[in-house]
């Protein structure tokens, strides 16, 4: 599953391209496939598992660039915060995740995620993207990275049992939860991610965060734009088209039901999409520093 993939300037970055017309052949992410024994739940709980620790390194670290763009000072990370969010997911894999109702579930294993990306990062840090780190886990090259990456090795245990990113995603979030808002909540860590949230997800906050985290995607230019006449959308709603319907038509469905008056504006003219691109670029808070204080040329 690799995409065909050029370069191409963007915004002054640059940035990752698939294009549609250059891959018909549909490349798409894993299919979402339950790992059946994180099917278990109580609807009767009501354990609330403490993401303190997690909030507070998202408030020291995490900060809001003009151009729209949650970053991250991985570079400012210090080594006391660093063990404490290692101690944060010592603390998550000892949660008895079966004993929580649903939605208590569903924020535990976004916020494992995130951190769990943020821990992976950091543990191989510096690097100008997530896709330089491989970690094995397949002989089969990932469909991302051309490469064996991050997201398949097996890199905690939780409740006894050993996964890894791929695991929570593919096989827990999104086959478990059947809410395509999870892609607005999942960080890989790169800048066409969706949002890093500044703060957790919990149970009482879930739904009002992944409402919040679709807006801030669907319009922003990394979501949706218009390019060249037609209209480009994220990567992400081709690799995971069938989470928004299975086509095109219910992917610009979705869009438009999260959409601003500007953007429902913009998408007017459109049934379809042209084309799509994703930026790998790591979200460094370092490096745009880096480079909205570099001299114009």
């Amino acid at each position: 599953m690799t995409p065909i993939l050029r370069r191409s300037v963007l915004g002054g970055s640059v940035a990752l391209i698939a294009t549609l017309r250059a891959s018909r052949a549909g490349v798409s992410a894993p299919a979402a496939q339950l790992w059946q024994t994180w099917a278990e739940n109580d609807p009767n709980s009501r354990l609330v598992v403490d993401h303190k620790a997690w909030g507070n390194f998202l408030v020291r670290y995490v900060v809001s660039e003009p151009d729209g763009v949650n970053r991250l000072r991985y570079a400012e990370a210090s080594p006391v915060d660093r063990e404490a969010l290692s101690r944060y997911l010592d603390d998550m894999a000892k949660v008895s995740v079966r004993a929580l109702n649903q939605m208590e579930q569903f924020a535990y294993w976004i916020n494992v995620y995130n951190a769990l990306t943020v821990k992976t990062v950091l543990d191989h840090y510096p690097i100008k993207s997530i896709r330089e780190i491989s970690l094995g886990g397949s002989i089969v090259p990932d469909f991302l990275t051309g490469g064996s990456g991050p997201w398949r090795a097996k890199l905690m245990k939780v409740d006894g049992e050993a996964l890894g990113l791929d695991d929570i995603e593919h096989r827990i979030l999104r086959p478990l939860f059947s809410d395509n808002r999870i892609h607005y909540a999942v960080n890989c860590a790169s800048i066409g991610c969706p949002t890093l949230m500044p703060t957790p997800f919990t149970a009482a906050s879930l739904q009002i965060m992944l409402d919040h985290g679709a807006r801030l995607y669907v319009n922003h230019p990394r979501g949706v734009r218009v390019q060249a006449g037609g209209l480009m959308v994220s990567s992400l709603y081709r690799w995971y088209q069938e989470d928004f319907g299975g086509n095109w038509k219910s992917v610009l469905g979705h869009i438009r039901r999260h959409a601003n008056p500007a953007t429902t504006k913009m998408l007017a003219p459109f049934e379809t999409v042209s084309a799509d691109s994703y930026d790998w670029q790591l979200n460094d808070a370092a490096t745009y520093a880096a480079t909205a204080q570099a001299p114009e040329r």
